[in-house]
């Protein structure tokens, strides 16, 4: 995000006598603002450890989906789809910046810089539009029954959505409305942020309205009105609904804080780069918000499958914490949308007949 690095990006506009030697040669150099070399090195430890426990936490979600066919619901193909998509940023980006790292330098020229740009944001908005639908999938569920039958189109089509999403909005740089280039201390890649053409301006305000402020007022609403619901369930079940309150309370104030945490940083240095003074942003400001970004892909595994106790006694089954049991099927392990939908029933009904309150009772 320094001006030196800035002209170094790459649209489709652009004009060499030879831009397959002379513009690589050109991006391969290191920019004239950087981090000194252990502040690389530091870089590159933190961009390590995010590509290895990336890359792990979300295989082992992979791996439990393909294991276990209980978990295989619709809701839970969000789930995979958030796996998916974070364990891409590890392979197809996260790589290429630790790699530049240990070098101080980009090493991958200007096409390796636009393909960096491109899917890292691709894979991550994706991320954030599923993180989306989900906060909505679990707040539709307040307001519906359940169903005897799975119903997987919806959650497929919200899968099918949140690429489509994405792809409408990384392919543009990629065809002259904003370009890709480097951003930082020269060892990844981004929208191009300092670029002060109207095109460039008009895409990154697009981009932040859409492709974060969006995702954050969806999750902020929807688990609003979720844990308002539970509250309501909580003034009529003292015992077990009190409970199932304060353990969604917890969930629900640690996804939107990390979320925040993880991408507002980065939003607001972005916003700061493009729209304030040149030379405004220091290395410091600019390195620590991208690597907390790239933190989700770690953060957002233990938050939606370690926290769910369906999936978190899968885990221990894989790993041998636990046996297999009759206990551990479908039966046993409802979601928590499932165990809100009949608390809504009880509030529906209320007060009930006497055998019906035992039985509901019984349910719980």
């Amino acid at each position: 995000m320094y001006t030196e690095v800035a002209n170094l990006n790459f649209s489709s506009n652009g004009s060499v006598d030879d831009p397959l030697s002379s513009l690589d040669q050109e991006w391969n150099e290191p920019p004239a603002k950087r981090l000194s070399r252990t502040g690389h090195h530091v870089m590159s430890v933190f961009l390590g450890s995010i590509m290895v426990f990336g890359f792990i936490n979300n295989l082992v979600v992979l791996i439990l989906f393909v294991k276990f066919k209980t978990l295989r619901t619709p809701v839970n193909m969000l789930l995979l789809n958030i796996s998916v998509s974070d364990m891409l940023v590890c392979l197809c980006g996260t790589t290429l910046s630790f790699a530049s790292s240990l070098h101080a330098r980009w090493l991958y020229g200007k096409h390796g810089c636009m393909w960096y740009g491109f899917a890292n944001s691709c894979f991550g908005i994706v991320s954030l539009m599923s993180l989306a639908f989900l906060s909505y999938d679990r707040y539709s569920t307040l307001t519906v029954y359940n169903k005897r039958a799975p119903d997987y189109r919806k959650p497929l089509l919200a899968v099918a959505g949140s690429w489509l999403y994405s792809l409408f909005w990384t392919v543009p740089p990629l065809l002259g409305w904003s370009s890709y280039g480097l951003e930082g201390a020269g060892t990844s890649c981004s929208v191009t942020w300092t670029s002060q053409t109207p095109q460039s301006h008009s895409y990154i305000i697009c981009l932040f309205i859409f492709c974060l402020g969006l995702p954050v007022l969806v999750m902020v609403y929807c688990y609003g009105r979720l844990l308002y619901a539970v509250k309501q369930v909580g003034r009529i079940r003292k015992s077990a609904a009190r409970r199932r309150e304060f353990h969604i309370l917890f969930m629900v104030i640690t996804t939107v804080v990390c979320y925040l945490l993880c991408w507002m940083p980065y939003g607001v240095i972005a916003m700061m780069a493009t729209f304030g003074h040149p030379g405004l942003i220091t290395p410091i400001l600019t390195v620590v918000p991208s690597i907390m970004a790239k933190s989700s892909t770690v953060i957002n595994p233990l938050i939606y499958i370690l926290m769910n106790k369906q999936f978190y006694r899968c885990f221990l089954i894989l790993f041998h914490c636990k046996r297999p049991s009759s206990e551990n099927g479908v039966s046993s392990m409802p979601s928590k949308t499932t165990v809100i939908q009949l608390n809504r029933r009880v509030i529906m009904f209320w007060p009930p007949a006497h055998p019906l309150e035992k039985n509901t009772s019984a349910r719980g």
